[in-house]
C-alpha cells in the first residue's frame, strides 16, 4: 500500500476523490431531507434518487462517446467545474421541480466523469493484478469511507438548526459539496500520467455503447453487481423513512445510520484484501451477505440492531462493488475496458433507480400488515424485507453464469 500511495499522481486522484465524496455524500443526505421536508412522501424521496439515476439510458451512450474520443484527463476536469456550477445554483429555489432538475443534470455530469476516472487508473498503478485491486479498493474506500464524515456533518447542520427545514437550514451542504468538487479538479490537474488513450482508441477500433455487453465477462459481471445495487436503491430510498417514520428517530440519527454504511464499507474492504478473496465468488458472497442483511434490518425493533445491520450492509455492498471493478480492470484493457466501465455504471445507476422508485411507491400504497410471530409490520418494513430477499435471489440465480465466465476468462 505504501508503495501505491507514494505514486504522486494516484495520491493526488485519492485526495481529489476523498474530497468529492465527502461533500458529495453530505449532499445527497440534504436532497433527500430536503425532499422529505418538501413532500412528506416516500415517493418523492424516492424521485431524488431516481432523477440523480435515471439519465444512465440518455446519457450512456453519450458518455462512451466522449470517453473514447476526449482527453480523460480534460474531460474529468470539465465534468468537476460543471457539477460544482450545477450543485451551488439548487439553494436558490424552495421548489420541488428545482431540485430535481439540478439532480438530473448533476448525475449526467457524474456519469462522464466515472467512467474516465476509472478507465485511468491502471494508469496510475503497475498494472498487476494486486495492485489493481489494491488501488480500486482505495478508490472505493474514498468514497465509503467518507460517508460518516458526511452524513455526520449533515446531522451536525440538523442539529445547529433544529427548527429550520427546507433550503433555508438546508442549503449550506450544497455549497460545501460545490467545494470539494473545486478540490477535485485541481488535484486532477496536477495528475501528469494519464495517457490519451481514448483519442487513440477511438481513431483506431471505436466501439459503440450496447458493445459493452456483448462482452462476455461484463456480462456475467454485472447481474450480481446490479443485484447488489438493487438493494443499495432500496435501503437509501426508504431508509430516511424508516427512521424517521417506523423507529420514531431524528435527522441526526439518520445521518448516524448512513455514516455507519461508510464504516462498514471500510471494514468490508479491508476483509476482501485481508481475506484474498476476489473473482465471481467474491462478488456473489458479498451481495448474498447484503441482500440477508437488508431483510434482517427491516425486523430490527430498535435503533440499536439497525445501526449495527448498517455496518453489514455496508460491507456487503462495498466489497461486492470492489471486487467487481478490480476482476473487470485486471482481465481487460483499452476500449474493451472503456466500454466496460461505461456499461457498469450505467447498468448499476438504473438498478438504483429502479429499485429506488420501486421501494418508494410500495411504500406509499402499501398498508400495515400483521404478520404472524412479528405482528404489526408497517409499509417500510415489508419493502425492505422483500427487497433483500430479491437481492439474495438474484446473487443465487447467477450462480452458473458467473462460474462460467470466470472459467473462460482465465
Amino acid at each position: 500500500m505504501k508503495a501505491l500511495v507514494a505514486r504522486p499522481d494516484f495520491r493526488r486522484l485519492i485526495v481529489g476523490q476523498t474530497a468529492s465524496a465527502f461533500g458529495d455524500w453530505l449532499a445527497t443526505v440534504a436532497f433527500m431531507a430536503l425532499v422529505l421536508d418538501l413532500t412528506e412522501s416516500s415517493t418523492a424521496v424516492a424521485g431524488i434518487l431516481v432523477l440523480r439515476l435515471a439519465p444512465t439510458m440518455v446519457a450512456g451512450p453519450v458518455a462512451t462517446r466522449l470517453v473514447q474520443r476526449l482527453d480523460r484527463r480534460r474531460l474529468m476536469l470539465a465534468m468537476d467545474l460543471a457539477r460544482a456550477g450545477v450543485i451551488t445554483v439548487v439553494p436558490f429555489v424552495d421548489a420541488l421541480w428545482w431540485v430535481y432538475l439540478w439532480a438530473f443534470v448533476l448525475e449526467v455530469a457524474s456519469l462522464v466523469f466515472l467512467p474516465a476516472r476509472d478507465a485511468s487508473i491502471p494508469d496510475l498503478v503497475d498494472g498487476s493484478s494486486e495492485g489493481l485491486e489494491l488501488a480500486n479498493g482505495l478508490v472505493l474506500a474514498s468514497s465509503y469511507v467518507t460517508i460518516p464524515l458526511g452524513a455526520g456533518a449533515f446531522g451536525a447542520v440538523s442539529a445547529l438548526a433544529p427548527s429550520g427545514t427546507g433550503v433555508a437550514a438546508i442549503g449550506p451542504a450544497f455549497f460545501f459539496d460545490a467545494f470539494t468538487f473545486l478540490v477535485s479538479f485541481e488535484m486532477i490537474r496536477r495528475i501528469t500520467s494519464i495517457r490519451s488513450q481514448a483519442v487513440t482508441d477511438a481513431a483506431t477500433s471505436e466501439g459503440s455503447f450496447g458493445d459493452a455487453f456483448r462482452i462476455p465477462l461484463v456480462r456475467a459481471v454485472l447481474p450480481a453487481t446490479a443485484a447488489a445495487a438493487l438493494g443499495i436503491g432500496a435501503l437509501f430510498s426508504l431508509g430516511i423513512v424508516f427512521i424517521r417514520d417506523v423507529l420514531g428517530a431524528s435527522n441526526t440519527q439518520f445521518g448516524l445510520l448512513v455514516a455507519l454504511f461508510g464504516v462498514g464499507a471500510g471494514a468490508g474492504i479491508g476483509l476482501l484484501r485481508w481475506t484474498g478473496a476476489r473473482g465471481m465468488i467474491a462478488i456473489r458472497f458479498a451481495v448474498l451477505v447484503q441482500g440477508s442483511v437488508i431483510s434482517l434490518m427491516s425486523l430490527s425493533p430498535n435503533l440499536a440492531l439497525t445501526f449495527l445491520g448498517a455496518v453489514a450492509f455496508g460491507g456487503g455492498a462495498a466489497a461486492s462493488l470492489a471486487a467487481g471493478m478490480s476482476f473487470l480492470q485486471s482481465r481487460l484493457d483499452g476500449q474493451a475496458l472503456v466500454l466496460a466501465f461505461t456499461g457498469f455504471h450505467v447498468v448499476i445507476r438504473a438498478a438504483l433507480a429502479l429499485a429506488a422508485v420501486g421501494a418508494g411507491i410500495a411504500a406509499d400504497l402499501l398498508s400495515d400488515v400483521q404478520w404472524p410471530g412479528f405482528g404489526r409490520l408497517e409499509p417500510a418494513r415489508l419493502v425492505l424485507f422483500f427487497s433483500g430477499i430479491v437481492v439474495v435471489i438474484g446473487a443465487a440465480l447467477a450462480r452458473p453464469g458467473l462460474a462460467r465466465a470466470e472459467m473462460e476468462a482465465t
